[in-house]
């Protein structure tokens, strides 16, 4: 008689995902309201700022640093995870910074979350809802970041490594749907 154990998922994994679900089908519940409004009388497009197409390259480069990282921390290469780690944590933070700065060139071109209408309100509702879930992530980076160079946190788990992993390679995926998406549509 073999005995088959079951592998389990844990509870941290288990609970991101369902956390990237529910994220899933808000953004979508969004992007479907922003097809069906789009279609009305007096909608207006806005053009997307330039710095929105850097924070891409920004967000794409930061999600590939993020890869090398958990690869480090399994190997063990620990000044080169918190080397990448660090690198990745700049990156999550500059490309908010850039967001900032996209959402100021929107005002200065006239377009506001309050009194617009059409493409814009869509816009800083969806991005702006992304940059929050972007800053959440970089707060867990930078979290990863201190416990990586602290001296009482010698733990060798990878699960954290792999939940924030994971988190960023979705935000960033999102980040590329939203902006193809604006792209497409405006």
């Amino acid at each position: 008689m073999v005995s088959s154990q079951r592998q389990k998922v844990h509870p941290h994994k288990f609970t991101l995902w369902i956390a990237i679900g529910s994220i899933i089908m808000m953004f979508a519940g969004l992007t479907s309201a922003y097809i069906v409004k789009g279609s009305l009388p007096g909608w207006s497009t806005v053009e997307m700022p330039q710095i929105f197409y850097y924070s891409t390259g920004v967000m794409l480069l930061s999600s590939f640093t993020m890869q090398m990282a958990l690869k480090s921390f399994k190997e063990r290469s620990m000044n080169r995870y918190r080397r990448l780690l660090t690198v990745t944590a700049v990156l999550g933070c500059l490309f908010i910074v850039m967001q900032v700065i996209g959402f100021m060139q929107l005002q200065a071109s006239g377009v506001f979350l309050n009194g617009s209408t059409g493409a814009g309100q869509f816009l800083y509702i969806i991005f702006g809802l992304h940059a929050v879930h972007v800053l959440g992530g970089a707060i867990a980076l930078l979290i990863m970041f201190f416990k990586a160079f602290s001296r009482k946190f010698r733990n060798y788990n990878s699960v954290p490594v792999e939940v924030i992993s994971t988190y960023w390679h979705f935000v960033d995926f999102l980040w590329i749907y939203l902006f193809v998406f604006f792209l497409i549509k405006r």
